[in-house]
């Protein structure tokens, strides 16, 4: 019998379609615009996508391009590790709803947990904000 993990949801609102918002974020190469809490830069090499992140280099890989707005994504860590990452964008009105589950790995303390989830806040603010300057910058 497998066991679960404590996970909490965070969302965001963005003032742009689905689609653009799904586009956007499914780049590997716009990580380190948004994500700055966890990305710093991201680069091709050997066929796949490579991060380096606060905690050292990592492979990221989304699932299949879908007209169902899902961004779930694995992230291989240095270590080999393959952490799951599952992520929505849904219709909301003309807008969208950016939907981001984080899972509580084993032996992740109280604190370090309520890091990552407020450094996940934090880069979907920032998601938010890049997308709708650039919307007002195209207007």
């Amino acid at each position: 019998m497998s066991a679960t993990h404590e996970s909490t949801t965070l969302t965001v609102r963005i003032d742009r379609p689905p689609r653009d918002v799904f586009n956007y974020v499914r780049n590997p190469e716009n990580l380190p615009r948004w994500a700055t809490s966890f990305c710093r830069s991201a680069h091709r090499l050997a066929g796949e996508w490579m991060i380096d992140t606060v905690s050292g280099p990592a492979m990221i890989r989304f699932l299949s391009d879908n007209p169902l707005g899902v961004l779930d994504h694995l992230l291989r860590t240095a270590s080999g590790e393959e952490i799951y990452v599952p992520m929505r964008v849904i219709a909301n009105g003309s807008g969208s709803e950016v939907i981001f589950t984080l899972f509580r790995l084993p032996g992740t303390s109280d604190e370090k947990f309520a890091a990552d989830a407020e450094m996940v806040r934090k880069d979907l603010q920032n998601l938010k904000a890049e997308l709708e300057r650039a919307e007002s910058s195209a207007a």
